[in-house]
């Protein structure tokens, strides 16, 4: 196994961990984690390729991206009503008023990305 190979399955697996955090952490994006992921392993290793885009976790957005579908309805709401759970829990843990301030701010700008995304038809 060439060096080259051997780097880009390792960068490929750590943006497939951080897409994974993006997946429980508000804040953190998922998609864009995943689509480096899909491009080391196309590079790289057509098993671990196929074996992402069919995964049930993330599979549907490298589709989606390909294919330019947007996201779903479902998806967008439980997006957005995961995002204001954690975060307004967040908030309410935390003391500082800055800091409130700074994840209102993020939620608020997550939400509206998440809102301007393309909508796709059942």
């Amino acid at each position: 196994m060439g060096l080259k190979k051997i780097v880009l399955i390792t960068i490929g697996c750590i943006f497939v961990g951080l897409g994974g955090l993006g997946l429980v952490l508000p804040v953190l994006p998922t998609t864009p984690f995943v689509l480096v992921a899909s491009a080391c392993f196309a590079a790289s290793s057509p098993t671990l390729y196929n074996k992402l885009i069919n995964s049930p976790y993330f599979g549907e957005f490298i589709k989606n991206y390909r294919e330019k579908t947007g996201i779903s309805k479902k998806t967008r709401v439980t997006a957005l009503i995961f995002l204001w759970t954690t975060l307004v829990l967040s908030m309410f843990f935390i003391d500082k008023l800055l800091v409130r301030v700074i994840i209102a701010v993020i939620g608020t700008a997550v939400s509206i990305h998440l809102l301007a995304i393309k909508g796709r038809e059942k």
